[in-house]
């Protein structure tokens, strides 16, 4: 379908989904909110995506954070029908069984940072600013940033960045785990296609597992979440790809998967 806010372009195994609203930095409003649902549905279903990269338009920001404009004459049930709508579209990307790949060149602020917490890995240029600044507008975070900042940098960070509303380098982030990796300005768009690549040439089955295990783990006791592991370890044994992936190993080869 036509998007009105965002840009969809596929390159082999790799569909790249693009915040359109440069003139907003790519402030989310409930319009862009359902059209990103949308988009992950169908990346989600269509079996020639393996990877998603999400990017936000221009230079200046991957996404600034919520539409504000659009947000300031809400009331009590309409916070809180926008805050659902944002929790579910993270959610929909954490469990979408594929990876996500957050590109950050800029600005990731509120709903921003949020939205690329979500994803599985971010690459951020060392320019990109990230924060949650709710605090400056009387609010708090309201698309998840509270427990995955908790989950991801632990209580104090948490604490520091929602309480203080401050924003951090990208470096900062990366030693509170908040990025998996930064990298100069101009090499930023090079990382995300060589991870990307790699991730699209792995067994699709697997990256799966690997992704679900993770999130359940996350949430379960460490017994369980080993559990878990065996179940998911032992249903890779009935698949194409793992016949192909042993083999190819024995035979000093390059695997070619199929995502069966």
């Amino acid at each position: 379908m036509a998007f009105r806010n965002l840009r969809s372009a596929d390159r082999g195994g790799v569909r790249t989904i693009t915040i359109q609203r440069p003139d907003k930095l790519n402030a989310l409003d409930r319009a862009t909110l359902d059209e990103l649902m949308q988009a992950f549905q169908q990346a989600r279903v269509d079996p020639g995506v393996r990877v998603v990269v999400l990017a936000g338009a221009g230079d200046k920001a991957f996404v600034a954070g919520a539409d504000i404009a659009a947000m300031s004459d809400f009331d009590a049930a309409q916070a809180q029908a926008f805050s659902r709508a944002g929790q579910a579209l993270m959610r929909t990307i954490e469990q979408l069984g594929k990876p996500v790949i957050a590109r950050l060149q800029g600005y990731a602020l509120g709903g921003g940072m949020e939205l690329a917490m979500a994803c599985h890995l971010r690459i951020a240029a060392r320019r990109a600013r990230l924060g949650q600044p709710e605090i400056n507008l009387g609010l708090i975070p309201g698309f998840g940033g509270t427990q995955r900042l908790l989950r991801l940098a632990g209580r104090g960070a948490a604490l520091e960045l929602c309480l203080l509303g401050q924003p951090i380098d990208a470096e900062r982030a990366l030693a509170l785990g908040l990025v998996t990796r930064v990298v100069d300005d101009g090499a930023l768009d090079a990382a995300v296609a060589e991870l990307a690549d790699n991730l699209a040439a792995a067994a699709p089955r697997a990256l799966a597992g690997i992704l679900d295990a993770v999130d359940t783990g996350g949430e379960c006791a460490l017994d369980q979440g080993l559990a878990y592991e065996t179940q998911t370890f032992a249903l890779c044994f009935a698949s194409a790809d793992r016949r192909e992936g042993m083999h190819a190993f024995l035979e000093r080869r390059k695997p070619v998967f199929s995502g069966r």
